[in-house]
């Protein structure tokens, strides 16, 4: 059907940036399930988040394996405090309103792309 073919193009998309620049998730998956799917930013997140799990693992292997640009054991100190932050973060998220979270998420998104263009 055409809706699974737009969710393999966003699918795609992801994996593509994750391996570009490693980021797909955020960045790809969740405009692009609120544009193409009316999802609500929440389900979005969570849906980007399942997604990610498989993304991440194969990016790292290939960049790892093939290229040598994994330090595993400073990915698993990242991965700590990481961890503390999407719990906190995910508290935040549930309490804001929809639309704040949109909004905040836009933001962030303009911040990263003029930040990248200056450089």
């Amino acid at each position: 059907s055409t809706r699974t073919l737009r969710l393999m193009a966003v699918g795609t998309l992801a994996g593509g940036f994750s391996g570009l620049f490693g980021v797909g998730g955020g960045t790809v998956i969740v405009p692009l399930l609120i544009l193409w799917f009316a999802y609500e930013p929440r389900m979005a997140t969570g849906t980007s988040l399942a997604a990610i799990i498989l993304i991440a693992l194969f990016a790292a292997f290939g960049q790892g394996v093939f290229y040598g640009n994994v330090e595993v054991g400073k990915g698993l100190l990242l991965s700590i405090p990481a961890a503390i932050g999407m719990i906190l973060g995910t508290t935040v998220q549930q309490r804001m309103p929809q639309q704040a979270v949109s909004l905040v998420f836009a933001g962030l998104l303009v911040l990263i792309a003029a930040d990248m263009v200056l450089k």
